[in-house]
């Protein structure tokens, strides 16, 4: 019988598209795992991330808050310490907050050293890890070149493999991501010629398997414990470097590749940003066919990975009972282009970059109703936030929160209100592009507007709008942001975006209850403003304003200045 939810496992893929699960359509690979929790749950159909990147998605997701809220805009952009983050709302109610895997937190050392802040304890610990508790982290790009490495931090996935016999002091680069070519070379991942090499790795060690082995102690430690709980799964996988070991790296060949979603038009006098994009080494790589080929069928095995695994940890969910009380959030941080629409990564606001799966399974009895529903309803990832700390049982704090709880949805209750459209930010002021387009920092910046029927990309720097009609032309070709037949279209979208950017977003020490319940207390604190006579107050209001004076120092007389002589 279902209990009552009791536990959270939030479950993020990196760089996992929408569209790569075969409960949302995809023609040749299957994800029987991932269908499982969508056919016992509800999978959201058009959830967007707040920035398509994964620094900046991922600190939305685990503040509530949209990029320009937080101010973690790209990756590596430190997180500013006075920021709440998920681990601060749930302890509240008592529920403990870990974390097993990735979350690309730049930590804000010089707010840190501002505030005397030690990263040594149990505080600074959690302001240092995005207010998660750590059972293992790993953010899984151990890339090592001749500065030295990308991360400076010491990789506990590494020090795993090494332990299991890899030998060198970066195996993640020399065999969990590369293969070995027919001269017996190293054929690194990061060359995109090797991607349908296996990796040199047995696949019990590669970095998926890792984490859910961990995520299985995870479990196994916490056993029999009444003391609730959030684990954050999070797979540093299908991201690339694209490659895979045995047998996943020969599951699909180029004949399982979808056709790219791209036409000849999105060439001709592009959106300049949009141009610069399409003009950089990724978009020029994905554009040739021969990459599309060697690529995408191993990002194909990747996922397949990923799902196998995920039947894996669910396998031992049921044989402990924990499948029973733990509700259960699949997602990713955002897409991979994969050479639609020109491109490759990620970056700009097309849905292969911006619109990710989200599937949740609720185990309660409240939840009977909707399993194996798709909600249509605009998602974004910041109502993650929200919806956990409902779970866990607290009413949720509208002035930090800016997300809205999916409750109703996965119970079948309307929401007393919804959104009417989604927003994304994108920062790219660190890029090649911004620097050829000339575009200064603070103006390299891009807003995704969109509703189910449109979605406008604006562009800060005196850029005309993008603008997609998404029921006539679903896979976003056509730019309509310069057709003046489309002004009122466009001025609409101005506006939403206009109505966002005046939001109540920085005032998140008070909240509205308590600004209501202040209203008109001042008076009864002895402040009286505009007001010419007692009787215009109250009795009690004027009780210590009023009334026989008890000294009088006026009538006294008055003392002869110091030193004055007859």
């Amino acid at each position: 019988m279902r209990r009552n939810v009791k536990n959270i496992l939030f479950i993020m893929y990196d760089q996992l598209r929408w569209d790569y699960l075969s409960c949302a359509g995809h023609p040749h690979l299957r994800t029987p795992n991932m269908d499982w929790l969508a056919e016992n749950g509800v999978r959201f159909s058009r959830c967007y991330v707040q920035s398509p990147v994964c620094g900046a998605s991922r600190m939305s997701t685990y503040t509530g808050r949209y990029v320009q809220s937080h101010g973690a805009a790209w990756n590596n952009v430190p997180l500013k310490v006075g920021e709440m983050t998920l681990g601060d709302h749930l302890r509240k109610a008592g529920m403990e907050c870990w974390l097993v895997g990735k979350t690309h937190m730049r930590v804000d050392e010089a707010g840190m050293e501002r505030l005397g802040i030690s990263r040594g304890g149990v505080i600074g610990a959690r302001v240092s890890e995005c207010g998660f508790d750590v059972h293992v982290r790993d953010d899984g790009l151990w890339a090592e070149g001749p500065d030295g490495f990308y991360d400076q931090q010491r990789s506990p996935y590494n020090a795993y493999l090494n332990l299991q016999g890899y030998d060198g002091t970066n195996p993640w680069q020399d065999y969990a991501n590369a293969g070995v070519d027919e001269a017996g070379e190293m054929a690194s991942g990061w060359f995109m010629k090797h991607a349908a090499r296996p990796a040199n790795i047995r696949n019990e060690d590669s970095e998926t398997p890792w984490l859910t082995s961990r995520m299985i102690d995870f479990l196994d430690d916490r056993g029999a414990s009444d003391k609730p709980w959030l684990a954050h799964l999070s797979y540093i996988k299908p991201h690339w470097p694209y490659i895979v070991p045995a047998p996943y790296h020969a599951m699909f060949g180029k004949q399982h590749v979808p056709q790219a979603k791209r036409r000849d038009c999105e060439r001709a006098n592009p959106h300049p940003v949009y141009a610069q994009f399409m003009a950089n080494p990724i978009g020029r790589a994905f554009s040739r066919d021969e990459v599309r080929d060697a690529v995408i069928p191993t990002y194909m095995g990747l996922i397949k990975q990923c799902d196998d695994e995920l039947g894996r940890l669910l396998g031992h969910m049921r044989q402990s009972g924990r499948i029973e009380d733990t509700l259960i959030v699949l997602t990713s941080d955002h897409g991979d282009y994969l050479g639609d629409h020109w491109l490759g990564e990620k970056d700009l606001f097309h849905d292969a970059s911006a619109k990710v799966p989200l599937i949740i399974f609720d185990p309660s009895a409240k939840a009977d109703g909707t399993r194996g529903t798709v909600c249509d309803e605009l998602v974004e990832a910041i109502d993650l936030s929200a919806t956990f700390v409902e779970v866990s049982g607290q009413e949720i704090p509208g002035h930090i929160l800016e997300g809205h709880s999916l409750l109703p949805f996965l119970r079948g209750e309307a929401p007393a209100s919804w959104r009417e459209f989604a927003i994304s930010e994108y920062d790219y002021s660190a890029t090649g592009m911004a620097a050829r387009l000339g575009v200064s920092p603070r103006d390299a910046r891009l807003f995704m507007v969109a509703d189910k029927s449109w979605k406008m990309m604006h562009a800060e720097g005196g850029f005309r709008p993008m603008l997609f009609d998404l029921q006539a032309d679903p896979d976003e070709y056509n730019d309509l942001g310069a057709s003046p037949d489309h002004a009122d279209i466009v001025a609409m979208m101005y506006d939403r975006l206009a109505t966002w950017g005046r939001r109540m977003s920085q005032r998140t020490t008070r909240s509205d209850a308590e600004i209501l319940a202040s209203r008109g207390g001042s008076d009864r604190k002895g402040i009286l403003l505009g007001v010419f006579d007692q009787s215009e107050v109250s009795a009690d209001v004027r009780a210590k304003l009023t009334g026989k004076a008890r000294q009088n120092h006026l009538d006294s007389a008055e003392p002869e200045p110091e030193g004055k002589t007859e």
